[in-house]
């Protein structure tokens, strides 16, 4: 798996990650659409909204947006959200569905963007009881994309004095106190949803623990 794409290209996973998620959520009720996410104060369907964002900006249009949001990058990411939202969960999923093959992208390398199909459909999946069984190996390039990256959210430097474990694959990074678990439950605890902490063992987890903020 390589950004260059000389080995596995990533778009078709991030293809493959984002066409399973409009799936899943192919027929949820109005109701369930404003079930609170793991981003705090975001529904599901605001989540949603925002990975469809994700996938419509180009790097110009990016820099239009900071720009227009005198370098605010959360409020860039709050009016590129608002523009995605649709009337309702329906039209805001027909938005998505619109993006899935997209290789669109902000100025992030592409494994970036396999980031944000994962781990926002977990930050949706979750609440609503949905289960995705990821292929390992895909988990397995982003948790070491996470583990020796800050670029996009502080995940190594969360990690940092810690030796973390996958059990149910190849991963492993650091060195220190052990935090163990499935390899998607360390991605998600690495990029700071506290749902996950319970999942995973080891002397290390207090530490991590405490450097994962806590969600309202």
């Amino acid at each position: 798996m390589t950004d260059a794409g000389t080995k596995t290209e990533l778009w078709p996973l991030v293809h493959a990650e984002r066409a399973a998620l409009a799936g899943d959520l192919a027929e949820l009720t109005e109701e369930q659409w404003e079930t609170p996410s793991l981003c705090t104060g975001l529904t599901v369907r605001e989540v949603l909204a925002h990975v469809t964002s994700g996938a419509s900006l180009t790097p110009l249009k990016w820099m239009i947006g900071v720009i227009r949001c005198r370098w605010d990058f959360d409020k860039q990411v709050a009016m590129r959200l608002a523009e995605q939202m649709g009337a309702d969960g329906a039209e805001t999923l027909e938005r998505f569905r619109g993006v899935v093959t997209s290789t669109t992208k902000p100025p992030l390398p592409k494994i970036a963007m396999l980031g944000e199909a994962i781990v926002h459909a977990e930050d949706i999946r979750r609440p609503l009881g949905l289960r995705r069984d990821y292929p390992i190996p895909v988990l397995t390039e982003l948790a070491g994309y996470y583990g020796g990256s800050d670029l996009v959210v502080t995940a190594k430097g969360r990690i940092g004095g810690l030796r973390l474990q996958a059990t149910d694959g190849p991963f492993a990074v650091g060195s220190g106190p052990l935090v163990s678990g499935t390899t998607l439950a360390l991605i998600m605890a690495m990029t700071g949803r506290t749902a996950y902490l319970a999942e995973l063992d080891g002397d290390g987890v207090p530490i991590l623990r405490e450097r994962v903020p806590a969600q309202t």
